[in-house]
C-alpha cells in the first residue's frame, strides 16, 4: 500500500471514529500521548487524549441520529515520508469543526500525535 493510501485510510478512520463514537477506531488512530489544543474561548486549552476519549465515550454518536456525513479533507501537507499535517472539516451534530491533525507513521500505522481544533460555526 502506498504512503498516500495509508494516510488517507488513517484520515478516514478518524472521520469514522468521530461519526460513530467508536472507541476501537479512536484508539487505532490516536497515539496514546496525543494532546488536543484550542483557543476558542480566548485562552489556550490543552486536553490529554484520555480526557477527549471520555468525551467521545459519552457522546451520542452522529451515526445513531442518522446525521448526514459532512467530512472533508481540505489540505495534506507532507513534512516527510513519515509525517504530515492534515486540515479537515467535519460536522458533529450542529457543530462544524476545522481540525489540524498532526500524523506520524510509526512501525505499524499512521497515528495522530496532536490535534488543534476550532469551532468554525453552528448549524441552525
Amino acid at each position: 500500500m502506498s504512503r498516500d493510501t495509508e494516510l488517507l485510510s488513517a484520515i478516514q478512520t478518524y472521520f469514522d471514529a468521530l461519526y460513530a463514537c467508536d472507541l476501537e477506531l479512536f484508539d487505532r488512530v490516536f497515539h496514546p500521548a496525543c494532546s488536543l489544543f484550542d483557543a476558542d474561548e480566548g485562552a489556550i486549552v490543552v486536553d490529554p487524549i484520555a480526557a477527549y476519549r471520555e468525551v467521545i465515550a459519552k457522546r451520542i454518536s452522529p451515526s445513531s441520529r442518522s446525521q448526514p456525513r459532512q467530512d472533508e479533507i481540505i489540505l495534506i501537507d507532507w513534512l516527510s515520508d513519515a509525517s504530515a499535517t492534515i486540515k479537515v472539516r467535519l460536522r458533529i451534530h450542529e457543530n462544524i469543526f476545522i481540525d489540524h491533525l498532526c500524523f506520524v507513521k510509526g512501525t505499524d500505522s499512521w497515528r495522530i500525535v496532536a490535534k488543534i481544533w476550532h469551532l468554525e460555526r453552528r448549524m441552525a
